[in-house]
């Protein structure tokens, strides 16, 4: 994806679509739009973007959880939750991604860093599975 924030835009719609798609509920999907929206943003703004000015957006669903990541070019410093003060109007973001999230790090690769999370879906977030039988 472009490195702009109008890609947080994007890519929350395209996540948002494939987890309705895969019986997935509104409240999940919200959880992990708002973790992706965080991710893609610090990019954005701390990092350098890959090749190309781009940054690389995954998510991965699986039966009871989501995993995302964003992958940039890296950055002088490694990413990592902070306090914010009540009048900061930044510094929250990882934070979010705590709370919303299983587990989440940051992994080094060839070309940067790659920030990722992994959030739960509990059973009751998910449409039955419906069999039909003849």
């Amino acid at each position: 994806m472009p490195a702009t924030p109008a890609s947080v835009a994007v890519a929350r719609r395209r996540l948002a679509a494939d987890l309705i798609a895969a019986g997935i509920f509104d409240t999940v999907v919200r959880d992990v739009a708002l973790v992706i929206s965080e991710l893609l943003s610090n990019a954005i703004r701390h990092a350098q973007s890959l090749p190309g000015s781009r940054l690389q957006v995954t998510w991965n669903v699986a039966r009871e959880s989501v995993e995302v990541a964003v992958s940039d070019g890296g950055s002088p410093t490694r990413p990592r939750q902070t306090k914010a003060s009540l009048s900061a109007p930044g510094g929250r973001g990882l934070g979010i991604v705590e709370q919303l999230s299983r587990t989440w790090g940051v992994r080094s690769g060839n070309f940067g860093l790659t920030v990722w999370a992994v959030i739960p879906v509990p059973p009751a977030s998910r449409e039955p599975v419906l069999t039909h039988s003849d």
